[in-house]
């Protein structure tokens, strides 16, 4: 049973270090499997395009709704909902790979995704909560936390694929892990975390109102634009920087990975020390800092002539890109009233910058090449860049609280 959390913020804290890394593990899992399940299942790479897109359909249902159960049943309750659902969804996809039935991948990846994106608001809306209680920059710390559950999870799925362990073993002990630690270590984080006490508790999330509101708050959809330019340059990077590299400077598919693993390690090192820095300096600038290291970064890659430039340029580009999102979602969260809202529009956004802004850059690639397809991803950072005094954080007089 739950326990009522009598914790001290710090040992919360250290509770959602350990919860954010879990989607993170879950999503690189599946990923580093997805060459095998695609062979079993004797699907073609567009076919598996078609699959995959039931992973980012749950998904974003899953972000579209956790502001509602949220502010509903509050965040603990969520966090237990959002692991049921990706236990489930792991436990069915690896099942469906076992038999051979796309349509049940298909599904068992829905109701993953529905768990990673329910998870994605609510551990956010969570860590906002912790920032507040200890007036400590943290998200950005969190997020580093998920970039290192994926390498975990990334490292764990390439070891199980290299001694030929069956995916629904595989993805079968993945969930046992995930449901052993987050049924433990849910029951001491606070019970009423996102609920909005100002109205009805059964009035909140169901009235459409309230969720329509956030998009109508000048600061939250400029908040938006910051996340969506700097969340796309992430999602270019994930899902494009190896190729781009390949293509654009000649290198081998090895010097590619490298490329990319130099990316992924100046994200986390960015994430990891950007709580020091946004401390010491405060969000706008450093959101404006991170805006212009990160344009450098790409104007490196596209136009750096050698790919050891182009290598300076890739570093550059993952620590700016590093602090656009959390900082982000931590500015979202700045009024308690109605923060789970906030956050979930906001994470909307960033995600939607996931899922239609990477695929878009490939077909643009198809044309002008992926390295003068980069462009399109400079104009976003440098546009997040200018509109950064938006996240600049409000004074009690200057909040607006949701109407419902």
């Amino acid at each position: 049973m739950p326990v009522e959390s009598s914790m001290n913020p710090r040992v919360i804290r250290n509770i959602l270090f350990l919860l954010f890394a879990l989607p993170g593990v879950a999503f690189a899992s599946w990923v580093s499997r997805t060459p095998i399940i695609r062979d079993i299942l004797h699907v073609s790479t567009a076919e598996m395009g078609i699959i995959i897109f039931g992973l980012a359909a749950g998904s974003l249902v899953g972000l579209l709704s956790a502001g509602n159960m949220i502010s509903r049943i509050g965040g603990r309750a969520v966090i237990l909902v959002s692991a049921i659902l990706i236990v489930i969804g792991f436990v069915i996809v690896g099942l469906g790979t076992a038999f051979s039935l796309t349509s049940i991948v298909f599904a068992g990846l829905v109701i993953f995704g529905g768990g990673y994106g329910t998870a994605e608001v609510v551990l956010n809306v969570e860590g906002s909560a912790v920032e507040n209680q200890l007036q400590k920059t943290l998200l950005p710390a969190f997020h580093g936390s998920f970039s290192m559950g994926t390498l975990v999870g990334a490292v764990i799925g390439s070891g199980a694929a290299a001694l030929h362990i069956p995916v629904v073993v595989h993805f079968g002990a993945m969930a046992v892990m995930i449901a052993a630690v987050t049924f433990y270590f849910y029951r001491f984080l606070p019970r009423d975390t996102g609920i909005e006490k100002e109205v009805p508790t059964q009035k909140v999330g169901s009235n459409l109102k309230a969720q329509l509101a956030v998009w109508k708050e000048r600061r939250i959809l400029l908040i938006g634009i910051i996340v969506l330019g700097m969340a796309f340059a992430e999602g270019s990077a994930n899902d494009w920087l190896p190729l781009t590299m390949v293509d654009g400077y000649g290198v081998d598919s090895l010097t590619g990975s490298y490329m990319y693993g130099l990316f992924v390690a100046a994200m986390t090192i960015g994430r990891f020390t950007g709580g020091f820095i946004l401390d010491k300096y405060g969000r706008v600038p450093v959101l404006k800092g991170s805006a212009v290291l990160a344009a450098i970064g790409i104007i490196l890659v596209i136009w750096g002539q050698h790919y050891l430039m182009a290598g300076l340029g890739v570093v550059l580009w993952g620590l700016g890109a590093s602090l656009g999102f959390p900082v982000g979602l931590s500015a979202a969260g700045d009024d308690p009233r109605g923060a789970a809202i906030r956050v979930g529009a906001v994470a909307t956004i960033g995600y939607i910058a996931f899922l239609v802004g990477p695929p878009g850059l490939g077909f643009l690639g198809e044309h002008v090449g992926l390295l003068h397809a980069l462009i399109v991803v400079l104009v976003g950072v440098i546009v997040a860049g200018l509109i950064s005094g938006a996240a600049q954080p409000i004074g009690m007089k200057e909040k607006n609280q949701i109407k419902i």
